[in-house]
């Protein structure tokens, strides 16, 4: 997003300068902050923020104002992530009936909360992660997914996460992208051991 954003920025007239950016980084790590604080912090007027804010939303680089919260907390115990291949693939005019079947088989299930198709993992073309109260459930959804899509999917395989014990070296969050602004330059980080 990051690079799409300054290429933006430079093609951008309306946006020469970083203050978007920067207004973005400080929502990632915290959105709940009022246009006041937001201000103060990055030393710009509240009526500036303000604009940059609605400008942001109305341009979509700002989808929504969520939470990320304790999972576990809510009864999740995993985090599940599904890789599929297809049978075959399809002509285009029966790809735009498939993702308009599947984008309403996966908004059926709320703990569906990400999935779209890509590549990797020898020749996997979708990805979904989704997000369990236990393993029964996580089973029993998982046979739905087998047989409502069988007839298209040839395979497909699922790396489990326990929310709850395990190590955790980072902890889900996207606060942690405000701090990217120079990928190369996290690269060239030599880690301590």
């Amino acid at each position: 997003m990051q690079k799409a954003f300054k290429r933006h920025l430079l093609n951008n007239k309306a946006m020469p300068n970083q203050k978007p950016l920067m207004l973005l980084r400080q929502l990632l790590k915290n959105s709940r902050k009022s246009d006041r604080e937001l201000a103060k912090s990055l030393g710009f007027s509240q009526p500036t923020i303000t604009r940059l804010r609605t400008k942001l939303e109305k341009e979509r680089y700002i989808k929504t104002y969520t939470i990320i919260p304790d999972f576990t907390k809510l009864g999740y115990q995993i985090l599940a992530f599904t890789f599929s291949k297809l049978k075959s693939y399809p002509t285009p005019e029966d790809a735009i009936k498939i993702v308009e079947q599947a984008t309403e088989w996966v908004n059926r299930y709320p703990n569906v909360i990400f999935a779209s198709d890509g590549e990797g993992l020898g020749g996997k073309d979708v990805i979904m992660i989704s997000i369990h109260k236990d393993f029964i459930k996580y089973t029993n959804f998982m046979r739905k997914y087998a047989l409502e899509w069988g007839h298209m999917i040839a395979t497909f395989e699922t790396f489990l996460v326990s929310l709850g014990p395990g190590f955790k070296m980072k902890p889900l969050d996207l606060k942690y992208l405000a701090d990217d602004k120079n990928e190369e330059t996290n690269e060239k980080r030599p880690i301590k051991h």
